[in-house]
């Protein structure tokens, strides 16, 4: 993702739109991601829709879940990201609690997650859920599709129209702040 803009700068360029919480952040230092979208509404303390889900992503899709607000639970752990991993799935993106963030960060799987937690989940097939559908997360609504990158600072959805334009302006960007730290290196202060 080198040549990928960080996702502040993704979040200016973007005209500010698009930003999940700053609650979701990697589980693991250095943690990147960069997909498609493959939106999961999942049941509270269920995970059954995000282990079908694991089979219905195209690789290099990135999941994006909301738990419907029932963050005390690890949705997510170990043997899941392997799954994940072995189908060529980009990462994991959750409004929820993961488990096994050790065991994760040696696999390199990309996990942005609003909690830890070591609490179980359910599989119970009469659970409601739902794979494709538009998820919110915070106030950003997002679709299957959209564009999903997450670094240290956060992550970012954006629409697969305005992508391209987006990391466009962010790449110009970059380059003008470049040049201002240039400058700055060179003398001139930042209340010029």
């Amino acid at each position: 993702m080198s040549d990928i803009p960080g996702t502040a700068s993704l979040y200016e360029a973007s005209t500010h739109r698009g930003a999940l919480p700053s609650a979701i952040a990697p589980i693991w230092p250095d943690a990147q991601v960069m997909g498609r979208a493959l939106t999961v509404q999942s049941p509270p303390a269920d995970n059954l829709w995000l282990h079908h889900a694991i089979y219905r992503a195209e690789p290099g899709d990135v999941l994006v879940v909301q738990v419907s607000n029932h963050h005390e639970a690890g949705y997510w752990g170990e043997i899941m990201a392997v799954a994940a991993q072995v189908r060529g799935l980009a990462g994991l993106v959750i409004d929820g609690g993961v488990r096994d963030r050790d065991a994760i960060a040696a696999l390199g799987f990309p996990v942005f997650a609003r909690n830890l937690c070591i609490r179980g989940t359910a599989k119970s097939p009469i659970a409601r859920g739902s794979i494709g559908a538009p998820v919110t997360i915070g106030a950003v609504t997002i679709e299957t599709g959209d564009l999903i990158v997450g670094d240290a600072d956060g992550v970012i959805a954006l629409r697969p129209d305005e992508a391209e334009a987006t990391l466009e302006r962010a790449r110009l960007r970059d380059a003008r702040e470049q040049d201002i730290m240039a400058r700055l290196r060179a003398g001139e202060t930042t209340l010029a």
